[in-house]
């Protein structure tokens, strides 16, 4: 499967990435409110991204290359085993300049994976219950709750925009047996 928009990887099959590396590990710049004509190139870019996809629970816009605090995520369907989702606006949001506002509970561990990760899942501890103030498309503010997994998925994009990825975490890496000695080297080297 080919995709418009190449998704930035910390390593690919055999070795690092240090430029895409650099690029995922900077932290990201707000867009202007208003938005201009660059800003709302870049948000429709990474919508585009996120679209054409149908391994991508979420998107950061550094993931393509984008050095802006923009993330779109699904906010269902997540259990869809069916081929593909809906992709209609309603089912996911776009966040612009997103602030983690308040989080709730105790941390819950949980595997994530990351298209910038390929091949791996990471525990990751999370809350369980966020709150986010951003903008929306428009330029307008809005706030918004997460809980449980969603909450967990805007965690992830959020982490994105500073430069902080699952390998950053503490929890336990899982790989693929028969790569085992690619990822214990390429571990041995993530600053």
């Amino acid at each position: 499967m080919t995709y418009h928009h190449k998704v930035l990887t910390l390593w690919n099959e055999g070795s690092l990435n240090e430029e895409e590396t650099r690029i995922l590990r900077a932290p990201c710049t707000d867009l202007p409110i208003p938005l201009n004509s660059e800003a709302r190139d870049q948000i429709q870019t990474l919508v585009d991204a996120f679209l054409e996809r149908d391994d991508a629970l979420g998107l950061a816009a550094p993931q393509i290359g984008i050095n802006r605090k923009i993330v779109i995520f699904r906010n269902k369907g997540f259990d869809d085993e069916r081929k593909g989702w809906s992709k209609k606006e309603k089912d996911y949001d776009l966040l612009i300049n997103p602030r983690l506002t308040q989080t709730r509970g105790e941390l819950v561990k949980g595997a994530e994976g990351c298209l910038s990760c390929p091949d791996i899942q990471v525990e990751v501890s999370r809350f369980p219950e966020v709150k986010v103030r951003a903008c929306d498309r428009h330029g307008k503010r809005i706030s918004k709750r997460y809980m449980d997994f969603l909450a967990r998925v805007a965690q992830h994009e959020l982490d994105h925009l500073e430069g902080r990825l699952i390998v950053d975490s503490e929890g336990t890496i899982y790989f693929p047996k028969d790569k085992k000695i690619f990822f214990e080297r390429i571990f041995a080297k993530i600053p």
